[in-house]
């Protein structure tokens, strides 16, 4: 058995490096736009939250599988309106799509997801057998 160097921020290393990726390859270019997405490490827990201004809740499909989070939906505009004085229009619309490659300690099961005031968060639940255990220190006198 081979020893190795605790790093605590690898795995949020590495959920970056897979947002970065996912970037690159592909879940942008399938889709009209893509949504910002924080993502941060818990103790217990990885939080993703994603800007979805604009979207209902009923519009989006989160999914899970095989170890990949998917992240999906449309932004429907309610009205076009076109007048000579618009110069430029900003506001996007389409859908959407963001996959994540989930690290093999979350808990796949236990993922919950709510939406609020146009932020999406996924709450990821890391497994029981990878949280930190406290291991008391006793002397021998």
């Amino acid at each position: 058995m081979a020893i190795t160097r605790y790093e605590p921020w690898g795995l949020l290393s590495q959920l970056q490096k897979e947002l970065d990726r996912s970037a690159v390859e592909g879940s942008t270019a399938t889709a009209e736009w893509a949504p910002a997405v924080d993502i941060r490490e818990d103790p217990n827990r990885f939080v993703l939250h994603a800007d979805i201004p604009g979207v209902k809740p009923e519009e989006i499909d989160v999914s899970m599988e095989e170890g990949v989070l998917t992240i999906k939906g449309e932004k429907k505009t309610e009205a076009k309106t076109e007048k000579e004085n618009y110069k430029r229009v900003e506001r996007t619309y389409g859908s959407f799509y963001r996959r994540f490659s989930l690290p093999d300690t979350a808990n796949s099961d236990a993922i919950s997801a709510v939406c609020k005031q146009g932020v999406l968060e996924i709450i990821i639940p890391k497994r029981e057998s990878v949280q930190p255990k406290k291991i008391n220190v006793t002397s021998v006198d």
